[in-house]
């Protein structure tokens, strides 16, 4: 993807999960809807699914500017500092524990502070993007899943995990109008 698909991707979607967000009513926002991957005793709402997107997207351009700087290890997930291998059981627990203290920190905010956590955390993708060079934003981005693993793609895979998560909160019993 070149830049100006990667920004058009991010802005439509972010556009498109705005709208779906703020059809729904408080009880749909704030209810218990999925348990946590981390303590299935603690229940995320829907708003916690959109606050979630703020932090990956945040630790995503984190991993690209390890890249752009030369760290041999910029994702971090299935090797540690020294290059042992972690399993995914490893991997995932780590994950889950991470995202858990995201959720329990902005548990209970209003949509306007989430939709503020994802503002925050989309500037400083489109601040990265303008930074990157081309060339750069088709270099693979080492140990990355997501998207098609290039750097670009990794940018970009920001908006398909906004529909990620409304499909599953969408799964789990809420509904757009």
């Amino acid at each position: 993807m070149n830049r100006r698909e990667i920004e058009k991707k991010l802005n439509d979607d972010r556009s498109w999960l705005l709208e779906t967000y703020a059809q729904l009513s408080e009880s749909q926002l704030f209810d218990d809807l999925t348990p946590s991957e981390h303590d299935p005793s603690n229940y995320w709402s829907a708003l916690d699914h959109l606050a979630h997107l703020a932090l990956i997207e945040r630790n995503f351009a984190a991993m690209i500017r390890k890249h752009v700087a030369g760290e041999k290890n910029p994702v971090g997930l299935t090797t540690d500092d020294n290059g042992a291998p972690r399993t995914m059981a490893q991997i995932m627990a780590t994950v889950h524990a991470m995202t858990e203290e995201w959720q329990q920190k902005h548990h209970g905010k209003s949509l306007d502070e989430v939709i503020a956590l994802g503002q925050s955390a989309r500037a400083v993708s489109l601040q990265l993007l303008s930074e990157l060079t081309d060339d750069q934003l088709q270099e693979v981005l080492p140990g990355a899943p997501w998207g098609d693993g290039t750097v670009g793609g990794v940018i970009a895979a920001n908006a398909d995990h906004g529909r990620m998560h409304w499909k599953w909160a969408k799964d789990a019993g809420v509904h757009d109008h």
